[in-house]
């Protein structure tokens, strides 16, 4: 007989404790965002890039990650918000401005397009908070921690969901994230990883769910058909009482996940719902796969899975579990390609890939985790450019033109990144600042160096070019040197660092016309 949530937890709790007795520490290492690239359902409908391409920003609280929402031109104008910190009701205010309607207690996603939010440094922890995405498209959500949000007691943000998504979303992709609660409906818990009321194309990937009476839902109600689309892959879900997930309709995909302690039941596919279940491992569980709590029953597809002292119960006329040999009652075709898997490695793997703080690892398809490199066939809103070596040949057309910029250091001069010397530098007065070389007229330009100072080689970390007569962004990188855009006419142009290492130094900003 399983114990009462409450009491499961206090079990976990005292051998957290002793874990910590013994030295067992956890890291959190610098993360990057999106590497690897997007996988499943995330990949279809255009696919998911999320503000691949847009300027990078430092958040420490939840009003200065509203902040940066609405700092943007505008609500689609792509952006990278890199969070460090723990962020919760006292430091998460509303803030107002047309590219953004936040909202105070709950870290709002709404009417937004094109935004990746990302832990990094020591880790990102939402504390009470949830993350809450509402009429939005091609979000990206990676390396974070949302733990205890309530639906009732004190305090409440976003109806109980960890992370929960509802009208019309498109294009989502949570990623090596830690979601959490400290027990169930009674305790003021609600769903861990919610969609609901016309939200499709999401992925949920190497992340951990636990401690929680429901893990998660697609579709709200048995007439909440609209959703679907969902792919959950190298997940682990943990001392979950049901909802792993609940599906209402719609298709979806579990594969290559671990599934231990799931108190009544797991997959529970109803009213029309279609799952392919491919090499998953479950462990100590009861009813992991079927239709429960209703006689409006869905269908599963399923193949390489591994069932580890799971208990079925007997057939009723709201149970139909599908077990205990279970057998696919429908075909699901996958629109996208991927790579299982052995599901007897998948506690290994997932383990040492899912959830925030471990490094964004994934495995390579052969049980064995890795760190990849960025993905190059995912694409970038403008595309990224490659710094290289190579001389451009032509007039430098910044020399004797005007310079300006913003964030001038005592003793330097915006006029030494143009007078063809790598002894003379400029530098911002901290460690972001944009400096900027000017015409009389209208100058074509298609490719520009950026030259660092001697010592200051590989401070520059982020960096955009910018047209500065429109605003438009031209190219942008992570190391200084060699862009190439298509040709533009225009009378200034603005090289705008995002982040460095450091105070930088630009010896030089070249301008060409080819």
């Amino acid at each position: 007989m399983k114990r009462p949530l409450a009491l499961r937890l206090s079990a976990l709790s005292a051998a957290t404790a002793l874990a910590a007795a013994a030295g067992i520490a956890l890291t959190s290492p610098e993360a990057t965002a999106a590497t690897g690239g997007v996988t499943g359902y995330a990949t279809q409908n255009g696919g998911t890039t999320g503000g691949a391409g847009g300027q990078r920003v430092r958040a420490t609280t939840g009003t200065e990650i509203h902040a940066a929402l609405c700092g943007r031109a505008s609500s689609s104008t792509p952006i990278i918000i890199e969070v460090e910190g723990t962020v919760n009701h006292g430091n998460t205010g509303k803030v107002s401005g047309v590219s953004c309607n936040t909202a105070a207690g709950v870290i709002e996603l709404k009417q937004i397009s094109n935004v990746t939010l990302v832990g990094v440094g020591a880790g990102a922890v939402f504390d009470q908070l949830g993350i809450h995405i509402r009429q939005s498209s091609n979000i990206i959500i990676q390396n974070v921690t949302v733990r205890n949000v309530k639906k009732s007691g004190s305090p409440t943000s976003n109806g109980g969901d960890a992370i929960g998504m509802e009208s019309d979303v498109r294009n989502v992709w949570v990623d090596h994230a830690t979601l959490e609660a400290s027990g169930g409906e009674s305790e003021g818990y609600d769903g861990l990883f919610d969609m609901k009321d016309n939200t499709q194309y999401v992925t949920l990937s190497y992340s951990v769910l636990r401690n929680s009476g429901r893990g998660g839902l697609i579709g709200s109600s048995e007439s909440d058909l609209s959703n679907g689309y969902v792919t959950f892959h190298h997940n682990r879900y943990e001392n979950i009482d049901s909802r792993a997930p609940l599906l209402r309709g719609g298709t979806a995909h579990a594969y290559n996940n671990h599934y231990v302690s799931l108190n009544e039941s797991g997959i529970n596919s109803r009213a029309g719902a279609k799952v392919k279940v491919d090499n998953n491992y479950f462990e100590d569980s009861k009813d992991v796969l079927g239709t429960f709590y209703t006689d409006q029953r869905g269908s599963w597809q399923v193949a390489g899975n591994v069932f580890d002292n799971v208990t079925w119960s007997s057939p009723g006329s709201e149970n139909y579990p599908a077990g205990p040999n279970p057998q696919s009652t429908t075909t699901v075709n996958i629109p996208y390609a991927y790579t299982l898997d052995a599901a007897g490695c998948v506690p290994d793997v997932v383990r040492r890939t899912a959830g925030a703080g471990t490094g964004l690892q994934v495995s390579d398809g052969n049980c064995t985790p890795q760190t990849p490199a960025p993905d190059p066939s995912t694409p970038t809103t403008p595309p990224p450019t490659t710094p290289g070596p190579t001389e451009p040949g032509g007039t430098n057309l910044s020399l004797g033109a005007g310079a300006d910029g913003s964030s001038k250091a005592d003793g330097t001069s915006y006029g030494n990144v143009r007078d063809g010397n790598l002894s003379t530098y400029w530098s911002p007065s901290g460690s972001t600042g944009s400096v900027s070389v000017k015409w009389g007229s209208a100058t074509s330009v298609s490719r520009v160096v950026v030259r660092e100072a001697s010592g200051a080689t590989g401070v520059v970390r982020a960096w955009r070019l910018l047209n500065a007569d429109t605003g438009a962004v031209l190219a942008t990188g992570t190391t200084a040197g060699t862009a190439t855009f298509p040709q533009t006419s225009l009378r200034k142009i603005t090289f705008e660092i995002t982040s460095a290492s450091g105070t930088p130094r630009v010896a030089e900003f070249e301008t060409y016309a080819s």
